[in-house]
């Protein structure tokens, strides 16, 4: 299938890096919620925060773009209808904490952009990019890194369509499709797209296990491949992977596909699932440095996934835009402290 489009005022990515040469994504929401006190120990995890402290949602989302973030993602990863009425919630009482999930981006973005025109022109105004996080996810067993669903593409866009639908009637710029472990998820996404919501625009984003392949084995060459004829796919790369494997991981993105590359890994550390913890040690300055070096290979959107913080966009925007962040960096949160 091919879709197209018009031109660029219909694709805000594509907008916005007419103008800039890297649009600087957000870090971590449910390690940076965990940070500041929530308990995730949850089937829902960071979307059991829409429930209980959603002001705290919103005052991440602030952190971020003070920090210098270009795009907020949104609390919806883990949310879907059926893991809310595992809790008791109904189907309307699922589409507003869908929808909250993107109303607490745009109000922060709104309020943070109002409080500082001096920043206007220096850097995007921010985009919202409403998380789709992938079948997997709503299962909470971890298959969302492994693949291997066992379910044919039909079961997969009857799963999606009911979140797309409340996620884009909240208006976000973009949709965040991210942590696919497989080909077949992200075409059945882009698929649902094209037939169902041509107004929309998304990124597209993988899991891979190394250099080379997604979290299920096959080639991420392929995928992206795969993706190159839909037009609403605005952008595809990587999320949620090891840094150590995403220079490879851009060279085979690039080499698949004309669309920007995208690539927000975790921070280095390494998940015991046995014990659930993190081991390791993350290094803004690190990070931030190989950062520089995904932009020099040809990523043009870069942010943080699992265990970035605030620190780590921060150190990120200062060597991308030094006269800038001197000038007009805001810290306001705990990463300011």
């Amino acid at each position: 299938m091919t879709t197209t489009l018009s031109p660029l005022a219909t694709n805000p990515i594509h907008a916005a890096l007419a103008q800039f040469p890297l649009l600087i994504l957000d870090g971590a929401l449910a390690t940076e919620l965990e940070r500041r006190g929530c308990d995730l120990n949850d089937a829902l995890w960071s979307a059991r925060v829409l429930l209980e402290a959603p002001e705290l949602i919103r005052a991440v989302h602030t952190d971020y773009f003070a920090a210098g973030a270009d795009v907020a993602t949104t609390a919806s990863y883990q949310a879907s209808y059926q893991g809310f009425a595992r809790r008791g919630l109904s189907a309307e009482q699922a589409t507003a904490c869908l929808q909250l999930s993107v109303q607490l981006a745009r109000e922060a973005r709104d309020a943070f952009w109002a409080a500082h025109p001096e920043q206007h022109g220096l850097r995007p105004r921010p985009l919202v990019a409403a998380s789709v996080g992938p079948f997997g996810a709503m299962r909470a067993d971890g298959s969302e890194y492994v693949g291997h669903y066992g379910v044919d593409s039909t079961t997969l866009k009857d799963f999606h369509r009911p979140r797309l639908a409340a996620l884009l009637a909240a208006q976000p710029d973009v949709l965040a499709c991210e942590t696919l472990p497989c080909q077949q998820e992200a075409l059945a996404l882009a698929e649902l797209l094209a037939d169902e919501f041509p107004q929309a625009r998304a990124w597209i984003s993988f899991s891979c296990r190394d250099g080379a392949h997604t979290c299920q084995g096959e080639r991420l060459a392929d995928a992206v491949a795969a993706l190159a004829n839909y037009a609403q796919v605005t952008a595809v790369g990587v999320n949620c992977t090891a840094p150590g494997f995403i220079p490879d991981l851009i060279a085979a993105a690039q080499a698949a596909s004309d669309k920007p590359v995208l690539v927000y890994p975790n921070a280095g550390e390494s998940y015991d699932p046995v014990h659930k913890c993190w081991h390791g040690c993350a290094d803004p300055q690190a990070f931030a440095e190989a950062a520089r070096q995904w932009q020099a290979q040809g990523a043009q959107l870069i942010g943080g996934c699992c265990r970035t913080t605030p620190a780590d966009i921060q150190a990120l925007a200062a060597w991308a835009r030094p006269g800038w962040h001197e000038t007009h960096a805001v810290m306001n949160g705990p990463e300011a402290q």
